[in-house]
């Protein structure tokens, strides 16, 4: 499967999500869709992330939009992570990189002198029609919900 370019359907896609759920694409038509990848459960960005997405969610939920954190941590490292942070949206777990893959987030990283691969902060809004509409990559926290909810606004 290769990557996605805006304006373009998302293909269905089983993810396994915290509360024991198992969430297609298809299951949420009708709705805008932010999904947000960030790099690992519990860091100081992807906790300051998430708590700027939980502190923004009512006006999230207004504009007919559900959130979904994505990163390649287990379930159970989701659920600790949701559950300390009192996320009132799920987390994902991409452990196998196959919706890293599809958004094409996966790039080499730089950390105390040594290369590894890893996920690129990124954002996607699709539509309620399962259309990609916008992308946001190599996102900066700090003010970046503010970003996520003007583009939201403009759909």
């Amino acid at each position: 499967m290769g990557s996605i370019a805006i304006g373009q359907p998302v293909p269905d896609m089983e993810l396994q999500a915290t509360d024991d759920q198992t969430i297609r694409f298809s299951d949420l038509r009708g709705k805008n869709l932010v999904l947000y990848f960030y790099p690992k459960d519990s860091t100081p960005g992807c906790t300051t992330e998430g708590q700027d997405f939980r502190d923004s969610f009512e006006e999230f939920r207004n504009l007919n939009t559900e959130i979904l954190g994505v990163s390649r941590d287990s379930i159970k490292s989701h659920e600790n992570f949701k559950g300390k942070q009192c996320f009132p949206f799920d987390l994902v777990s991409d452990a196998d990189g196959s919706l890293c893959a599809l958004f094409d987030v996966m790039r080499e990283k730089k950390l105390y002198g040594k290369t590894h691969i890893g996920i690129e902060r990124s954002t996607f809004i699709i539509d309620r029609d399962g259309i990609l509409r916008n992308e946001f990559r190599g996102v900066k926290v700090d003010g970046h919900v503010a970003h996520v909810l003007d583009a939201l606004r403009a759909l």
